[in-house]
């Protein structure tokens, strides 16, 4: 009986990897059949169950960028955004083209760079702001945003539970790394601007 258990549970866990790297499999994001990664592996770029790299979350695989941005800034923006950080800085890690793709598990030496207008570069005034706090505070004084904390997402709950991270805007607020369904790895279609007018009140 305990092995037909154990039979189960591996079955059970190899049925819901593969559901998982099904949302991945074959996207951009995908680099188990690059000649860089011998292992083959779909999530090791990023991810690895043993010695990830401190303080980079989840299970952070990959080298981490030590650049300093040019953050988004205007005179209508009543945040303040500050130096990316939380997930952000895992997707600059690659996006913002200071470090190789293939710089991962410890290698330090890669060559393969994030090219096209998928390397944003390090001046991020021309992106949408990140890494700043979107709070019930923010929409009053802003008045042209929704209230994070009452809005529904569209995504099963508020903009809060499902789209900020500690209440910040960030990368991962629009994007999800790990499914292409809607295009871009947005978390919704953006046609009509809906995902824009989750949070934007125009």
């Amino acid at each position: 009986m305990k092995t037909l258990i154990k039979l189960f549970a591996v079955v059970t866990l190899a049925f819901t990897v593969q559901l998982s790297m099904g949302q991945i499999s074959g996207t951009k994001h995908d680099f188990s059949t690059k000649g860089w990664n011998p292992s083959g592996e779909i999530c090791i770029v990023c991810h690895t169950p043993h010695n990830a790299i401190t303080g980079a979350e989840p299970l952070w695989n990959h080298e981490l960028s030590t650049a300093t941005y040019t953050v988004y800034s205007s005179s209508t923006m009543d945040a303040t955004p500050g130096q990316p950080n939380g997930n952000s800085k895992l997707c600059l890690s690659c996006h913002d083209g200071t470090v190789a793709i293939d710089n991962f598990g410890g290698a330090t030496g890669g060559s393969q760079f994030i090219g096209g207008n998928k390397n944003l570069g390090t001046d991020l005034s021309n992106d949408h702001p990140i890494s700043f706090t979107y709070d019930a505070a923010l929409a009053g004084t802003d008045g042209g945003l929704f209230d994070p904390t009452t809005t529904n997402s569209g995504l099963g709950g508020t903009i809060t539970a499902d789209m900020l991270f500690a209440n910040e805007m960030q990368c991962a607020s629009c994007h999800d790394v790990h499914d292409d369904t809607n295009g871009d790895f947005l978390v919704m279609s953006n046609a009509a601007s809906a995902l824009c007018l989750t949070c934007h009140n125009k």
